[in-house]
Parts: C-alpha cells; structure tokens; sequence
C-alpha cells in the first residue's frame, strides 16, 4: 500500500515535472520562431515614390536598398548607408586656429581686409572645420514599426537615441526623421543628420549650399570655395544659418537624383528673435560632406560648443528635418523647400504697406534737390566744378573726404521724368564734369580707364576703394555704363561719345586672347594685381555699350568672345567674383547683373546661348535671396517701436556678399532691390513663379527700413530706418530700381501692350536699368514716360503709379497697379493739371471700362488682385 502511494506520489511529479519541461520548451519554441520572424520581417517605408529597406546587420541596422518610383520605372541609389553620428564633448569644444591648414590654404591675401580677416580665421577653428568632439558614429541596435513609420533606438555610453522615420503625406517624395537624444553623460553634444548615400565626385551633376558654395565638382584651392564659394570646399566644413539663404544643402548625381536635407522651420537661429538683432546665434550647421568627408548634404544641430549643445544627465534634445530625394534637377527640389517647407509665399500674402513705392520715389527728389540732407558736394578739379555726394564708409586713404556718385542713368532719368529745375541745373552738369575727370585723358597705360570710383577732395585724386589700382569691371562701370546712360539721354554731347571711345578701345587692348580680362592692374606699377584670382564678372557688357551707342562691330565681336569665356567658366561651373574691393571681390551682386548683361545680349544677337546662360544666372542669383525664417504676426520690439515680425523680416532681401566672408553675416540682407526688375522680366520669359515672388517679397511692404525725414531706405538689414547713414548716394540706386521695378510689372502685367526702351545697367549694384530717354508705347499709341510732382495722388498705398504723355497731343496715362494679393479700392485725385475734358479707366488690354467723372478732380477705382488698369485723360471723346 505505501509502495502503491509512493509510486504514485512519484508519478504526480513525474508528470509535473514532465508538463514544466514541456511548457519552457514549448515557450523557447515560441519565442524562438518569434524571434526567427520578427528577423525576417522587413523593415520597409515605401508609397509609390520612393521605398526604404533596413537590414539588420552586425552593427545595427543599415539600409539595405534606396529605390524611387518602386512600382513603374524604378531608380536603385547605389551604396545606401544609413550611417548615425553623434558629436561629444565633455568640455568646452576647442578653437584653437588650425594654423597649418590656414598657412596652406591661404594662397589669397586677406590680412590687409579688417572687416573679414577675422572671420577668415574664425573658419579654421575646430567646429566649421567638422575635427571638434568625439565622433560617436553608429547604426541603431533595434527597429519597430509604428501607426506613423519606423522607430529606431540605439544606447552608447554618451546618449541614448530614439529615432522615428516616416513618409510625409503631403510631399510623399519627402522622408520625415525625428531624432530624440538623451544624455547619458553631461557634455556637449551635436547629432547629424543620418547618410542616406553618398555621391562619388566623378558622378557629381550639381551642388549648392545656398548663399555660400555651389559648382559640379570639389575644388582643391580650398580657400577659392571656402572663401569664394567657387566648387565645393574638399573639407566637411560646418557653416552658419546666417549667411545661408535658403536651408537647403543638396546634391545632384548624374543619375539625375537630387538630395536635399531640410530642417523643420524653427530649428535654424532667427535673425531677430524679439527685441534686436541675433544673427550671431548658430543653431544650425550645413555641410555638403558628412564628417567621413563624403559628398551628402548634412545638417547638425545643435552645434558642438554653441547654443543648447551643452547636456546635463538625463537632459533631451530632439532634431526634425525631411530628406527630399527626387530624379528632379536642384532647381525643383530648392524649389520646393522654399516654397512647400518654408512657405515663401506668404511672406507676400502679409505685405501691407504704409507708403507706396511711387511715394517714395516723389520723396526721395525732396531729398535729393537740398544739399545739405543729401551731403552734396562740389569742388573744383582739373578747372572744373565736379559734383558728387559724400561718401562715408570705408576708403583706403580718405580722412572723411571721399565722394561718389552712384546711378547716372537714375539722374538723368529723375531729372527727365520730372523736369525738375534743380536736378537739371546743379546736378547734371557737376555730375558730367566729375565723369569728365574720372577717366584718364593722358597719354600712357592707363588712358581711356576710369581711375578710381571716388574723388577724395583733400588730397585732390581719384581712387578706388581698397587701394591703388585700377580694375577693368570699373572701366566697364564708371566709364563705359555711366556715359553710356548719359548719352542716352544726350545723343548729341560729342565730348562723351568721344571719352565712350576711348574707354572701348583701352576695354578691347585689355582683352586676353581667350576674351577674358585681369582683375586688376596696380596704378603705380602697372602690373597685375589680385593674380590669384581670375575676372568672373559680366566686363564684357562694356563693350555691348559701345557696340549699341557707337556702331563699331569689333566691340560687338569682342563682347561676344567675352561673354563666350564668362558662360563657360562662370555660368557653366557656378564661379563667379564680385565688385566690392572692401572684402577683397567676394562673390555678390555682380552675379545678378551678369543675368541681365547676357538678356542684353541675346537681344542684340539672337543668340539662344547667351539667352540660356541669363536664364541659368538668374537661377544661381535666387541663392542669394534669403527665404527663412517663414514670416509671421509676431510682435518684435525694434528700437522701442512695435512691429510685426513679417515688417522685419530678411524673407526676400538680397544679400551684398554671403558665404563665410560677406557683409550678410553682420548685417544681414540689403534694401537695394536691383534684381526687382531682371526678375520680373525673367517670370515672364521662363513662367517660373520664384522669380516674380523674390521681385515681389524685395519690393513690398519695406515700411520698416525707409527712414520717415528722408524717406531713404537704410542700406543694411540690421540698420533698420536709420536712413542713408554713410552712404547718401545709394537714394539714386533706389530711384533706379524702384522704376526698373515698377515699369517690368507694368510691361508684365499689360502682356507688353505698355513697353519703354530700357537703357544700360547700372554700376555695382545689380541689373536696374534705365528709362525716359526714348518714347514708349501705351496701348499702340507713342508716349514719354512721365512722373508729376504734387499733381497726382494716389489715397491707397497700395497702388502704385506711373504716368506717361502723349508724344504727339496732350493726352496723358495714368497707370495704376495693384502692388498687393487682395482687391484694392483708391481714391484718385489730380492738382494742378491741365484741364481735361475726358477720363476714361482701360484694363490691362486696353480696352474700355468706363468713363470717369471728373468733378473737383477726384475719381475712385478699383483694382483686382494683381492688378493693373489705366486712366486716360484728354480733352476730347475717347476714340478705339
């Protein structure tokens, strides 16, 4: 009996024992086959663009395949990655000077420069060099799928990473990652943007880091691409947000791929982030090369050293941004980061402005006609009074005596447009005699060249802004432009188409064999200077001025072989140098000028090749047009005054110079908007809406920047509305570019039935050009372009005007447009004019609206969105 019990005890826990056994092998079983499939699971993001696999690998998890357009013609990236870094430092990052790099690179001269040569050094510390930190570089140890995409974790000694990945809606072509960092030590710390795949630089198409460097190919002068922005720098360099003009780094492969990486709004550093100026916060870095040196458009962020970079334990830090992987060219994808990601155009849609550009013009003559306010000054030289405005900025030489004056074409124009009786009898003639003598008459090296831009009146000569030499872009300039303006508007002055000549021919003895020039000569020995360097910058249009004035086709023959080796060595790799002597001819507005020198061009030869270059420089020169942050409501304090962040913002303002040396790193953007109009006539011979949204946000709504005595805009950004400061002369730029402007929209928006001859770009500052020198056409009938002081006004500030005669006849043309994305409705008023019998109000074809009463002088009109419309007045029925 006790055997029996014992021997079934013994079987009871046999049979425990035995169903334990079994229940762990059945659940290793389980798990193991869970494990088996969950390993085999793919991990995949795809939609009909574009489809990312993950495989999982020794290190973690790597992609395993990139493919566009899965499902119908699909496109396989080559070598995907997928690689992490992280930077970490448990101290403050170094900034010791790499003073070796430095001494090798440094085959261009900077150190006479004092308002770059520090930040010439400041690129070789550590950080923009990407050698700062440790590198934590890893693939992500775990994946899971999620409701929204992928997410990714990853445990180092320094931080821990969660890593979410998902496909936009919206913009499907669009890879979504959100990073979320947690500090496992206390330090400094910067993550990048993960490396999808990198591009060899025999299968680079195309690279641009907008606003600093852009070409087809690594450039091994580093300083030429780290300072001139000509070919991609063949270091990983890290740049600020600051001078970057849209946040967009991307590459092209001869695939036909494009790459870009595009922060999520807010992350970059704002330029005024409430109550003054915060461009000297780096939040962001950019790269064209990942740490590793490949090519593959990178951002960092935080940056190692800079804000929010320092950790406590357990502290987090997350990062956004989107991949735009499309087989577009760059300029679709750039597009779309300006436009679907930092919405460009609502910068436009918030313009409201308080006084219309017309108005401005009209005050500006105020300013312009007294002496004193605009710092006029006249002196005698050479047995002539010679006239020019004060110039107070910097002049090698000067002890506060330099004088220049600015826009020829725009004086003389003013001067036509409203016949006023000052401009023309002490403006004009001091003006003519100060051109006079700016060209050297006497026999040597140098006759027939424009000797400097500035007269300093102390020391009784001319010279140019950062020493002494001689440039033949300023022969171009303050030679050949300037008399060529003036001798629009008098054909008949013997005297200027004689100094015209000889400017062309020194232009012509000046030609290298290959159509080139030399940057520079110096005035004392004759020998060329700045050899470092070669002349990227549209010299030729001097001779295009010869050609159109004086009849000569050698000047058209050696404009054409100067502008054959421009588009070849300029256009065609993204190379370009600029005009300003003062930080040594980094690239700036000049490569603008160059999409309008080579329209003119196409206009004279009909050649398709100078057409397509304007077209692709007018492309490049969109970098140069900031485009971030997205504008808003916000209140911002600016010097005590309350404005709203969209009245300040840099959104759609040109820089002077950008990249790692330019005046937009202190002072952000300029006011002078000379591209307004070469941009406007670009939309219309390409249909590409950028260029008419970047004329648009430059011109509108810049209430802010004009200073309310003169009504002068500042110059620079940060600056605000304190006028003309130094720079007195630039209130002729801005009567230049703000008619340039204004008569492209008008010609644009009445399909051409309203056209004036456009004169010759002028100096410096970009493509303006000018007008009034010739009749024009209103609707088939010949007019003089015409602008009427204190006779016509205009109630609603947004409409803008400009008005135009009869060259035959009396009649006149008031034409009015809609410069705002909403209807407008304004009251219209005349003074002082002649009497007139009819009015009748014409659309934008010509035809007929209806008559306007004209009792007291006063009509209303209504403008559409966009709009233009026309005001005939005359004194008899209106006639078809």
């Amino acid at each position: 009996m006790i055997r029996k019990q014992q021997y079934e005890q013994l079987s009871d826990e046999w049979n425990v024992k035995t169903k334990l056994l079994l229940s762990v092998i059945i659940i290793s079983f389980i798990h193991l086959l869970s494990a088996n499939l969950h390993a085999q699971e793919e991990v995949v993001l795809e939609n009909q663009f574009i489809r990312l696999r993950w495989e999982q690998t020794s290190k973690g998890y790597a992609l395993g395949t990139i493919t566009l357009n899965p499902d119908a013609d699909p496109i396989t990236i080559d070598k995907p990655q997928g690689h992490y870094v992280g930077l970490y430092s448990a101290g403050q990052p170094d900034t010791t000077v790499n003073t070796k790099l430095f001494e090798q690179a440094n085959g261009h001269r900077f150190s006479d420069y004092k308002y770059i040569v520090q930040r010439v050094i400041d690129g070789f510390r550590p950080v923009p060099l990407n050698t700062a930190g440790e590198v934590v570089s890893f693939l992500p140890a775990s994946a899971k799928k999620t409701d929204q995409g992928i997410e990714f974790f990853q445990e180092n000694p320094q931080f821990s990473a969660n890593i979410n990945w998902s496909l936009d809606r919206l913009y499907a072509q669009d890879v979504l990652v959100e990073i979320k960092v947690k500090a496992n030590q206390a330090g400094y710390f910067s993550f990048a943007s993960p490396t999808l795949f990198s591009t060899e630089p025999d299968e680079l198409e195309w690279a641009m880091l907008p606003g600093y460097f852009q070409g087809r190919e690594i450039q091994p002068d580093l300083l030429r691409a780290y300072a001139y922005g000509q070919g991609i720098p063949g270091l990983p360099v890290v740049v600020r947000e600051r001078t970057a003009s849209t946040l967009s780094p991307l590459i092209q492969n001869k695939q036909g791929v494009t790459l870009a990486v595009i922060p999520e709004p807010g992350v970059a550093a704002h330029p005024w982030l409430y109550d003054k100026s915060s461009r000297g916060a780096w939040k962001l870095g950019l790269s064209l090369m990942n740490r590793g040196g490949q090519l593959s458009p990178t951002l960092y962020h935080p940056v190692l050293g800079e804000i929010d970079s320092y950790l406590e334990v357990g502290e987090e830090r997350v990062f956004r941004f989107r991949y735009a992987i499309q087989k577009q060219d760059w300029f679709s994808v750039y597009k779309h980061a300006i436009y679907d990601i930092y919405k460009f155009d609502q910068a436009i849609k918030l313009k409201n402005t308080g006084q219309s550009l017309t108005d401005r013009m009209l005050s500006m003559l105020k300013y312009l006609r007294d002496d004193s306010t605009s710092l006029w000054n006249v002196h005698t030289y050479q047995g002539m009074q010679i006239g020019a405005q004060s110039y107070l900025g910097g002049v090698v030489g000067a002890d506060r005596d330099a004088m220049k004056n600015a826009d020829y074409g725009a004086m003389w124009m003013l001067a036509r447009l409203t016949g006023d009786s000052i401009l023309r009898k002490t403006r004009l003639q001091a003006a003519r005699n100060f051109k006079l003598t700016q060209q050297q008459t006497d026999e040597g090296f140098f006759k027939g060249a424009a000797i400097g831009q500035y007269y300093l009146w102390k020391s009784r000569r001319f010279t140019e802004e950062w020493g002494d030499y001689v440039e033949p872009i300023a022969l171009t300039y303050y030679t050949m432009l300037d008399i060529g303006n003036i001798l629009l508007f008098e054909p008949q002055d013997r005297e200027m188409k004689d100094r015209l000549r000889s400017g062309a021919d020194k232009l012509l003895e000046w030609q290298q064999a290959d159509g080139s020039w030399l940057v520079a000569y110096d005035k004392h020995t004759e020998q060329p200077q700045f050899s470092d360097l070669s002349d990227l910058r549209p010299t030729f249009y001097g001779l295009l001025v010869a050609y159109r004035l004086l009849g000569d086709d050698k000047y058209l023959q050696a404009a054409e072989k100067g502008a054959n080796w421009y588009v070849a060595e300029a256009i065609n790799k993204g190379h370009f140098l600029g005009v300003c002597g003062d930080v040594r001819f980094v690239p700036d507005f000049a490569t603008g000028q160059s999409a309008q020198a080579l329209l003119d061009l196409y206009e004279l030869t009909d050649n398709k090749t100078y057409l397509e270059a304007a077209v692709n420089a007018a492309k490049l020169y969109t970098s140069s047009i900031y485009t971030h942050p997205i504008p808003t409501q916000q209140v911002k304090e600016v010097r005590g005054k309350q404005k709203e962040d969209w009245e300040i913002t840099q959104v759609g303002l040109s820089f002077e110079h950008g990249g790692t040396l330019g005046s937009a790193n202190g002072g952000g953007p300029i006011l002078l908007a000379s591209h307004a109009g070469l941009f406007v006539r670009m939309a219309k011979l390409t249909g590409e809406r950028i260029f008419l949204d970047m004329a648009r946000a430059a011109a509108w709504g810049r209430d802010a920047f004009v200073d309310p005595a003169t009504h002068v805009a500042s110059y620079y950004w940060e600056r605000m509305d304190d006028g003309p400061g130094p720079f007195p002369h630039h209130a002729w730029w801005q009567v230049g570019w703000i008619t340039d402007y204004l008569i492209a929209e008008i010609t644009a928006r009445s399909g051409g039935k309203i056209d004036f001859p456009r004169g010759f770009i002028t100096p410096k500052v970009g493509p303006h050009q000018s007008y009034g020198f010739a009749a024009g056409k209103v609707f088939g009938t010949p007019v003089d372009l015409y602008l009427p002081t204190g006779m016509v006004s205009v109630a609603n500030p947004q409409v803008d005007f400009m008005a135009a005669k009869a060259s035959q006849g009396t009649d006149m043309y008031l034409i009015l447009l809609n410069n705002s994305t909403v209807r407008q409705k304004s009251a219209i008023a005349l003074h002082e004019l002649p009497a007139y019998s009819q009015a009748v109000l014409l659309d934008e074809k010509g035809d007929k609206i209806r008559d306007l009463s004209l009792e007291d002088g006063n009509f209303m009109v209504d403008m559409p969105v966009l709009g233009l419309k026309v005001v005939k007045l005359s004194n008899r029925g209106f006639m078809r």
